[in-house]
């Protein structure tokens, strides 16, 4: 093993939906039982909206919790979206409710970040009594820096970027600062004359910051620092030393100190629940994806690798290779869902894991799906052969047919398919599976609006041919049925 793979930290990923608006975030436990937290704020260009998360603080002797600044897609600075404050209160939330699985009271607590997350670390450990503030290169006008920096920023936090809000925002942290509510903190405030935001996001706040007791500016000005995103790592070296003092209870001021604080063999119950109950993973009640095809150890030529399933409770598939994402396909309101690699697949046996993702971002169990891919001369399959046109009939509803609700049944032929999809008005409603002698049977699971649909269904064979459209006109309502046409067959015009 390499020495990257021993010093390797284990980490739990989950979501707190306690709180108005869900949070991820991922926690490592302390090495050696020790007695504190260390909380990680992203920056701007955090790999997946987590920062410090690439084995920066793999040596850090503390509990470690990170938290994704990830809502609807972008960034929050974890405050507002829309101008509702929920955001923080979850985040806060999800803090409190670590430190106290852990035992741990905020003078346990240190908050860390840079840019956004030095922001984030100074609002939220002044504001909730944290011990311990490492703040690199922090924003203090927060509604300026999304407005001309950050739109997708600007418009999840504020909608309309209105000046009102804008001055709002700009406002919430230098007031929070002006206001003292924990002048005991020791606040370590980072920054460097290469930062290009320095003479105006942080220099003209300084002097808030009389009046606290243990308030440090640390004024990064080495030569190797060119400006722009590079003032941020280099920071990384100063904010990795204040870490390891600040956890062994060490503040760098003047006078005896005390260090330690680890209890090796203290109860870990409280915080092992509390993970077990916001696990990321919920396979016990969201079970793993269904997958239809390919079939186990199927054999197929590269062009022809199509996955078709079900994942009922999902909104979105996640399918990986050796540790590497693939894609991402949707789930229809059906539960199902399809999805063609957009590249050929390589000649050989493929194990293909994948998982379904719910509306929160809550995981299922995995699946695991193995085929093997071979060159169109050596495939014995039927499936290997040339695509065939294929052909679908719909016997179910008939033609102009009025059905009862609230729940039409399907059915029809198609030989050769291994699916047929549906749709109406452009939009998916679903697929399903064709069976070995041609025959096939759909039902939502939803309640159709009274009154005539206009669905759309396709046949599609396991290399990607498909058949003509069928137009299939009918009318959901009453109790009896209307007697219609033994069957509907024909192509869209």
């Amino acid at each position: 093993m390499s020495k990257a793979g021993q010093g390797a930290r284990r980490i739990v990923t989950g979501v707190d939906a306690s709180g108005p608006v869900p949070v991820e975030y991922r926690f490592s436990h302390a090495r050696n039982g020790n007695r504190h937290l260390v909380v990680v704020f992203a920056n701007f260009a955090a790999p997946d909206d987590y920062g410090m998360s690439g084995g920066v603080l793999d040596k850090l002797r503390s509990n470690i919790l990170w938290i994704r600044d990830s809502f609807d897609g972008e960034n929050s600075y974890y405050l507002c979206k829309g101008m509702d404050f929920g955001i923080e209160q979850s985040v806060a939330g999800l803090i409190a409710r670590v430190a106290n699985a852990l035992s741990l009271t905020p003078d346990q607590c240190t908050v860390i970040g840079s840019a956004k997350g030095g922001s984030a670390a100074l609002y939220f450990g002044l504001k909730y009594g944290f011990r311990n503030i490492v703040a690199s290169v922090p924003q203090f006008l927060i509604g300026t820096c999304v407005r001309e920096s950050m739109p997708g920023a600007a418009q999840l936090m504020m909608g309309e970027a209105t000046e009102e809000k804008v001055r709002f925002l700009d406002s919430v942290l230098p007031d929070l600062v002006r206001s003292r509510p924990h002048p005991g903190a020791n606040i370590y405030l980072i920054s460097s004359p290469q930062d290009e935001q320095y003479t105006r996001q942080l220099e003209p706040f300084l002097p808030l910051f009389q009046g606290y007791e243990r308030f440090n500016f640390i004024f990064n000005d080495s030569a190797l620092i060119t400006g722009g995103p590079k003032v941020v790592p280099h920071n990384v070296p100063v904010i990795m030393g204040l870490l390891n003092l600040l956890v062994d209870g060490v503040s760098p001021v003047i006078g005896g100190v005390r260090y330690g604080f680890e209890e090796p063999q203290r109860d870990t119950s409280g915080i092992d629940a509390y993970l077990s109950a916001t696990s990321q993973v919920r396979g016990d009640d969201f079970p793993a994806p269904v997958v239809l095809m390919p079939a186990a150890e199927q054999r197929l030529p590269a062009h022809a690798v199509r996955f078709v399933g079900s994942a009922p409770r999902a909104v979105r598939i996640s399918i990986w290779e050796n540790g590497t994402f693939q894609g991402s396909p949707t789930v229809a309101p059906d539960g199902s869902w399809t999805w063609l690699r957009d590249k050929p697949w390589g000649k050989g046996r493929h194990v293909v894991r994948l998982f379904g993702v719910d509306a929160n971002n809550f995981h299922s169990g995995r699946s695991e799906v193995v085929f093997t891919v071979v060159d169109a001369v050596d495939a014995a399959d039927p499936v290997s052969a040339p695509a065939q046109p294929l052909a679908l009939t719909v016997t179910s509803p008939g033609a102009q047919q009025q059905v009862p609700g609230p729940v039409p049944r399907f059915a029809g032929f198609a030989p050769g398919a291994v699916r047929v999809e549906f749709q109406e008005a452009g939009m998916s409603l679903g697929a399903c599976p064709v069976q070995a002698d041609g025959t096939w049977t759909w039902e939502s699971n939803w309640a159709w609006n009274e009154g005539p649909h206009f669905v759309e269904a396709v046949a599609v064979g396991a290399g990607g041919n498909a058949s003509a459209w069928i137009s299939v006109p009918f009318t959901v309502g009453g109790s009896y049925p209307v007697p219609g046409p033994g069957g509907y067959s024909g192509a869209r015009h």
